[in-house]
């Protein structure tokens, strides 16, 4: 069973003034899927935050996959893929590209995302809409690949050709 950390990053949300539906599909989904959420957190959209919280999620709580929600589209307050990138050892971009790709299908707007996915050590980082919908739809998309993604880093599985 994977082990995951959920973010939401939204100033409103961790200022009580939005209830938090992104951060709850998320967890919904990843559970159903069998996933392990042993953590959770609504944080403001500060990069510095952001960080301390991905290393946090990654390096102290050894959590092999983390998903946030929010804070990935035009706005001034927007910083989560850049703060994503900061913490990277690796990159992963095509689980973004993909989710994009396949979002673009359901509205055009899904060109407006500046999402990220990367690693950072052994922990899958990826950064999901801040919609309910739309991370609904993204997570859905990708989930069943991030698994064997997943074992692969962890080396539980060594290829990805398909026989």
């Amino acid at each position: 069973m994977f082990k995951v950390g959920v973010l939401t990053i939204s100033d409103k949300a961790s200022r009580n003034e939005r209830v938090d539906e992104s951060g709850k599909a998320i967890k919904d989904i990843v559970e159903d899927f069998g996933y392990e959420v042993n953590y959770y957190n609504i944080i403001p959209d500060e990069v510095e935050d952001i960080k301390k919280e991905l290393i946090k999620c990654s390096d102290e709580l050894k959590c092999d996959l983390v998903l946030t929600t929010g804070g990935t589209g035009f706005s001034k307050r927007d910083v989560t893929p850049e703060a994503t990138l900061e913490v990277m050892t690796r990159n992963a971009f095509g689980i973004s590209e993909a989710i994009r790709a396949f979002s673009m299908t359901i509205t055009k707007r899904a060109m407006l995302s500046r999402a990220v996915s990367v690693i950072r050590n052994e922990t899958l980082i990826v950064n999901l809409p801040g919609s309910p919908k739309a991370v609904k739809e993204s997570l859905e998309y990708v989930i069943n690949d991030l698994d064997h993604g997943l074992k692969i880093l962890k080396g539980v599985d060594s290829e990805c050709a398909r026989k």
